[in-house]
């Protein structure tokens, strides 16, 4: 029973790093741009969930909406502020190392608004959740509700991709930001949507988090932003079930790590299977070869 808890347990982290890492696929897929401060928005999620319910007295789900909403925005103004006077940028590296400047802003503002003293974080699933095989094998609601939303967001996400006019848009944009141009589409609205769209995604990924795991400082975000960057390269960066997929498998390979090798190695086993799999599959596990124009 205790492999299986383990299991149901790295489904749980693995459903929040997939929920992340959609921002991810999603921002590199369409804008071809890495935005390492996606986890720092998590965390800026988890605050304002965290003030609309202990201190504005907000109920569960209207302070998630607030903290969606919050993030969306902010999203949008960072897409808008630090990426898009670098969209035509010469190197890519310029647009590597604003997104880096921004996570430290991010994280510094916290600090001066939030001060550095870690917050214990209220649940919001308030289920105990299940009891199974007589009680040997409990399963908590929070783990339910987090697997749960990382599918249903997974599948609408899909879905809005494939047959909504603003994801085929998106879908254009991916393939030939120019010919979209030509065609009529909104290159630079369909950017901040998607930016829109995966800053939506981390304030939930934020508050399922900062639920499973209880405490929230300004840094909390900075790692399971980067384990999400991981899932998505493992899954195959720039694909929506390739992001599901790496970051269910990597919550389940750290979660196992953590029980059957060693807590403090399992981030390192972590890094460590991402260098296999691309050693043998450069493009992640769904990933497909691009051919470069010449």
């Amino acid at each position: 029973m205790s492999f299986i808890s383990y299991l149901i347990n790295g489904l749980s982290l693995g459903s929040v790093y997939a929920i992340i890492a959609l921002g991810y696929t999603m921002v590199y897929g369409i804008a071809k741009m890495l935005n390492f401060a996606h986890g720092d928005v998590i965390m800026i999620g988890a605050y304002t969930a965290l003030i609309s319910m202990t201190q504005l007295g907000v109920p569960v789900l209207p302070a998630i909406l607030i903290a969606v909403v919050v993030c969306t925005v902010l999203g949008v103004v960072i897409e808008r502020i630090a990426y898009k006077p670098l969209r035509n940028a010469s190197s890519s590296l310029a647009v590597l190392i604003t997104a880096i400047g921004v996570s430290y802003l991010l994280q510094n503002i916290a600090l001066l608004v939030f001060g550095a003293n870690t917050q214990t974080f209220p649940s919001v699933v308030k289920w105990s959740g299940l009891s199974l095989a007589g009680g040997q094998l409990k399963i908590s609601g929070v783990t339910i509700v987090t697997i749960a939303a990382c599918i249903v967001i997974m599948i609408v996400l899909t879905l809005f991709v494939q047959k909504s006019k603003p994801g085929q848009a998106m879908r254009a944009v991916s393939e030939d930001r120019g010919a979209a141009q030509l065609m009529g589409i909104n290159v630079n609205g369909t950017i901040a949507l998607t930016f829109a769209i995966g800053s939506a995604l981390a304030a939930v990924a934020g508050v399922l988090l900062c639920s499973a795991y209880p405490s929230l400082d300004p840094y909390t975000g900075a790692m399971p932003g980067i384990k999400a960057f991981v899932a998505a390269v493992f899954g195959g960066i720039g694909s929506i079930s390739g992001a599901f997929v790496g970051g269910i498998l990597l919550g389940v390979i750290e979660i196992l790590g953590r029980a059957y090798i060693s807590s403090q190695m399992a981030d390192a086993l972590v890094f460590a299977v991402l260098i296999i799999v691309l050693l043998v599959k450069p493009t992640g596990i769904l990933g497909k070869k691009i051919q470069e124009k010449v």
